[in-house]
């Protein structure tokens, strides 16, 4: 049996990232149609351009090592989009649906930061400084969106359906 390396676990992580953009891309029509609040509509309207960005970037990361971009099913992301779907039709109509539609989102962000700034580290540690850069990129503007449907969340969603209930 061939023993794994770094760079092998790297390879996977990475399949495993690419097919999740690739998911989330086709989540997020759906989430933006789905939303109350034209500003929440508009967060994933931007998200989703964003996430083409994310997905070109990776397709790059793959150039650059030399392999296909092929995805891994990834049951993670898998369960996520699926609960995010559960609220859009537990809560279709409902005044909580946005703060809803909030939290699904959050959790995808939050799987995204998590592998990114693990793959940046990894990049890192392989001594490929051109691909950490790369991710680090698409792992600043993730946080950046964390932080956007945070201020979101405080600013009107949640408190739009606290006073609705």
């Amino acid at each position: 049996m061939k023993t794994r390396t770094l760079d092998d676990l790297f390879l996977d992580l990475l399949k495993d990232v690419y097919y999740a953009e690739r998911k989330i891309l086709k989540a997020l029509p759906k989430m933006a149609r789905g939303a109350r609040a034209p500003e929440l509509r508009a967060a994933f309207e931007k998200h989703h351009d964003e996430t083409q960005t994310h997905v070109e970037r990776l397709q790059q990361v793959f150039d650059i090592l030399g392999k296909p971009a092929r995805g891994k099913t990834c049951p993670a992301i898998e369960g996520i989009i699926e609960e995010g779907e559960e609220v859009l039709e537990s809560f279709a109509g409902a005044p909580a649906l946005d703060a809803g539609l909030v939290a699904s989102a959050q959790a995808v962000e939050h799987y995204e930061i998590s592998r990114y700034g693990t793959l940046r580290n990894w990049a890192e540690l392989l001594g490929q400084k051109q691909i950490a850069k790369i991710l680090q990129e698409t792992l600043s503007e993730e946080e950046a969106t964390d932080t956007a449907l945070t201020d979101l969340a405080n600013a009107s969603v949640n408190q739009a359906a606290l006073e609705a209930a």
